[in-house]
């Protein structure tokens, strides 16, 4: 089995030897570190000095059969707004002021809300000429050898935020989507400026690994599970153009193909996803109706990749191992073999979830999708 066939056969939406399954291939499909580390004892695989992809063991990894390994995470220049204030607050790299609340570092206070328009043009961003050289040859150095030493199909984390996620963090969720509607100038002028950042950062981090990678990701949530948090419209016009020229900037600079993750019900931005050249969408998050997987095939099976699609909301935390063994078989099947579809969580598994149901799981992604067992055995 060649993995790397297996996921261009996946992009060409062709049915793969085997279906890709991922974990930890990219940001959004990890583990917690409590999950990850009930997973490894549940194994047994909980030496002292097991290697790790991130915090699961590289034995687990195998043992599951994974078919994905990660490389890279957001770059954050030495010259920023970076301070830690307490053990549990922080400022990040662009002033916005963060509190850990038992799961998540939280926002507390967004430095430009409120802010006019000549207070948001010279705010002073995070200078990306001092990114840390270090780190990007040490992310090289990975890349270069998961490519050269294994067959894993290579995915590079995105280095930047993405502007929509960014803004919203700057200004404060309520302040900046009521500045969609109402002060244009402004979310354009701020756009641009973030567009120029990103283009500056990825011009580093894909000089350095681009040639290594098979695909890179992005992220960026424009929706509740209910719906988008703007119109269609809205997002063509403020959105669509920056997201756009941030892909094929990415694209000029490597061939990889590129993933973008968006929570929520994005169902009716997928053509305008599609138009931006987006490859692969993450998640399928079955909650709502429209982001089912079956739902998706058909509306967009031949424009599309899908990657995810197992709830991690109800299934994986209530059902009983017999259960999700059922669901990932039904899933496997609706998504296509294979055939423009990755296998994984619909998100990153958190500390809900019994450790036994993400060991069903996985067991059962290994089994079923191999396109030799028909998944309705």
């Amino acid at each position: 089995m060649d993995r790397r066939k297996n996921f261009r056969d996946t992009v060409s939406h062709k049915v793969p030897e085997k279906m890709l399954v991922d974990l930890w291939g990219c940001p959004l499909s990890g583990i917690s570190d409590k999950k990850a580390q009930e997973l490894d004892d549940l194994l047994g695989f909980n030496g002292k000095d097991e290697p790790k992809v991130f915090n699961l063991s590289e034995r687990a990894m195998k043992y599951y059969e994974i078919d994905t390994r990660g490389v890279g995470w957001i770059l954050a220049p030495k010259q920023s707004y970076y301070k830690r204030i307490a053990e549990d607050v922080y400022t990040d790299e662009w002033g916005v002021t963060r509190k850990f609340t038992g799961l998540y570092w939280d926002i507390v206070d967004s430095p430009l809300k409120g802010k006019s328009y000549d207070e948001v043009k010279n705010y002073v961003f995070p200078d990306p000429q001092t990114v840390d050289v270090s780190e990007l040859k040490a992310i090289r150095a990975q890349a270069k050898k998961l490519k050269e030493e294994t067959d894993y199909v290579i995915c590079g984390s995105h280095p930047v935020y993405g502007v929509f996620e960014l803004a919203c963090w700057m200004f404060g969720f309520e302040d900046f989507l009521m500045r969609m509607a109402l002060e244009p100038e402004t979310v354009h002028m701020f756009f641009e400026r973030v567009l120029d950042y990103q283009r500056e950062i990825s011009d580093l981090y894909y000089g350095e690994v681009g040639e290594y990678l098979d695909f890179t990701s992005s992220g960026d949530d424009f929706a509740t599970q209910a719906s988008t948090f703007f119109s269609k419209e809205m997002f063509d016009e403020m959105i669509l153009p920056y997201f756009k020229e941030r892909i094929r900037f990415t694209k000029a600079k490597t061939s990889a193909k590129f993933l973008h993750h968006s929570c929520g019900n994005v169902f009716s931005l997928i053509p305008s996803l599609v138009e931006a050249g987006v490859d692969i969408l993450n998640p399928v998050q079955p909650v709502s109706a429209q982001m089912q997987a079956k739902s998706l095939k058909e509306a967009y099976g031949q424009k599309i990749v899908f990657h995810g699609g197992f709830d991690t909301q109800q299934t994986l935390v209530h059902a009983s191992p017999e259960e999700i063994d059922r669901e990932v078989r039904r899933l496997i099947s609706d998504m296509g073999h294979g055939s423009g579809s990755i296998f994984a969580a619909a998100h990153c598994i958190q500390d809900d979830v019994p450790a036994e149901n993400v060991h069903a799981m996985l067991e059962a992604a290994k089994k079923y999708s191999k396109n030799n067992l028909s998944v309705t055995e």
